[in-house]
This record gives C-alpha cells, structure tokens and sequence, in this order.
C-alpha cells in the first residue's frame, strides 16, 4: 500500500504549470490542466526526457527532447499502445498536494 508525501501547496501550482518532485524513489512530474491535478514519473520511456519540462495542450503532454506524446490521464502514448508512463495518485488535503509514494497499477 502507497504512502502519500506532501509536495507543495496548490497555489504554488497554479492552473497551466508543471514541475517536477522527489516523491519516495520517484521523480514525479505534477501538471495543474484546468484545476485538475495529474502526476506522472517524470521520465520519458524513449530516452529518459524530462517529462515535466514538456508541454501540455488539452489532456496531453509532449516530450521536450523527442516529441513523444502522452495522455495525462491514463500515462499512455498518444499515437500508438507501446509505451506507457507510470500515473501516482494525487490528493489535496487542506491547500497541499499529496503525491503516492508508488505508482498506480496499470
């Protein structure tokens, strides 16, 4: 069973931001869309890019180094089922952003 650690206050993320935090053993990227939260390891499967550097339009989020493309919601890639990026839980308790401490089972 998955911790949660705090990782920041919602109002350090405002709505179109991302960043990345450790979170356990995990590098996470955490991306406010509109309000709604998303958290993925913030590791390319390509090559390793810095997810939370990308950029996001809609519910996807583009690769900096390589323009791969993955849907938010579900970690998966946008243009074909062979890559995945590992999703953790997020939850807001009292202004702060709790991330899981182990990702979500696919």
């Amino acid at each position: 069973m998955a911790d949660f650690v705090r990782v920041t206050e919602l109002a350090a993320l405002p709505p179109g931001s991302a960043r990345a935090y450790r979170v356990g053993r995990f590098d996470v990227a955490l991306f406010n869309v509109d309000g709604e939260l998303y958290a993925l390891e913030n590791s390319c499967p390509h090559q390793g890019g810095p997810i939370a550097d990308g950029w996001v339009e809609d519910r996807t989020v583009t690769c900096p180094w390589h323009a791969w493309c993955f849907d938010l919601r579900s970690g998966k890639m946008t243009l074909g089922d062979f890559a995945t990026i590992p999703r953790f839980e997020v939850r807001v308790q009292g202004g702060q952003i709790y991330v899981s401490t182990e990702p979500l089972p696919e």
